[in-house]
């Protein structure tokens, strides 16, 4: 009898052992497949989105419910034991053909959130990028769409600038919720550490009174031409007339001082109408910027090509013709504007 059950007992140990051993493996396969086996064969077009303070938990039962993990309690358990579990980040997640579970919980962890993009263009004024900001999706509106020019400036911590040329045309790249504040703040310490950079390395005796000044003329630089070996030698013209006393003569500026009169055509009667920015009727520089200027245009006010050119007019193809006397100028003008052909 007591053999007997000597027997059974043995038995009973032995396919408690198998069964641990077979046990054991399975969870060895499970462990595997998070590290090894890919959760998606193509990308997975709607994204993993962390909310703030959500428990690991929730995060598995997500992800189980996707169909991206088979086994939410499975998951948390390799994120606990791995260090995982404690340290994901608020934010959107792309998964990607060939991810591994493992692989999607180390991207949350490091933060590695989707980033969109949004280009400020060269030669915008500030309300068109106003306008890109309102319209971008991944953008948070935090400030009324009228918001005056003040309201937006103080906002973002610059009370009493004007916005124009304050923020430094580049593409930025940012996550979803993003604030507009947040953006408008990026651009315009993008623009102030640029401009120092480059009134730091200036060229010496400008007829420039500070970075103010070199903002200003790079602003009328960008809207004069999109040539970029142009850029020194239009800042060379401008120059070479502050520094004689002879006004700038630039349209771009009267254009700008026309507001919303402007009809896409400039007459001579708005080249005669007075107004802050008309440098027809005024000498120096405007009081200030008329649009967003970049990298390069702000170093070329800073560093103008040497010459003797004191006139420039466009050829019609994006390029100018460049004078050193009113005679030649004129002959450019009758060339390349007034079609006088020679």
């Amino acid at each position: 009898m007591i053999r007997s059950l000597l027997r059974w007992l043995g038995i009973g140990l032995l396919l408690l052992t198998l069964a641990a051993g077979a046990g054991a493996a399975w969870l060895w396969q499970q462990w595997q497949a998070l590290e090894s086996a890919p959760i998606a064969s193509a990308p997975v077009a709607e994204p993993v989105r962390i909310a703030e303070g959500v428990s690991f938990g929730a995060i598995a039962r997500d992800l189980e419910g996707r169909g991206l993990v088979d086994d939410a309690r499975l998951l948390s358990l390799y994120a606990r034991v791995e260090g995982l579990a404690g340290r994901m980040q608020a934010g959107e997640y792309r998964v990607t053909p060939g991810m591994t579970a493992a692989g999607l919980l180390r991207k949350i962890a490091a933060g590695r959130v989707i980033e969109y993009p949004l280009t400020v263009v060269e030669g915008w004024r500030f309300r068109e990028l106003w306008q890109a900001l309102r319209a971008h999706p991944a953008i948070e509106r935090t400030l009324p769409e009228d918001a005056s020019d003040a309201e937006i400036m103080a906002a973002i911590g610059r009370e009493g600038v004007h916005p124009e040329g304050r923020f430094l045309p580049e593409t930025y790249r940012f996550p979803r919720g993003t604030t507009d504040v947040d953006f408008l703040r990026r651009a315009n310490r993008a623009l102030e550490e640029t401009l120092e950079a480059a009134w730091a390395e200036r060229q010496p005796d400008l007829p420039l009174e500070g970075p103010e000044d070199a903002l200003i003329l790079a602003s009328i630089i960008e809207k004069e031409t999109g040539v970029a070996q142009e850029r020194r030698r239009i800042a060379g013209v401008f120059v070479r007339r502050l520094e004689r006393g002879m006004r700038l003569q630039t349209d771009p500026t009267v254009i700008y001082g026309m507001g919303d009169a402007y009809d896409g055509n400039i007459r001579r009667q708005d080249l005669r109408r007075d107004t802050p920015y008309n440098t027809y009727t005024r000498a120096g520089l405007p009081p200030t910027p008329i649009a967003l200027a970049g990298e390069a245009a702000i170093r070329a006010a800073v560093d103008p090509a040497d010459g003797d050119s004191l006139y420039f007019v466009s050829r019609g193809d994006g390029s100018h013709k460049f004078s050193a006397t009113l005679e030649e100028h004129n002959r450019a003008v009758q060339r390349y504007q007034l079609g006088g052909g020679g």
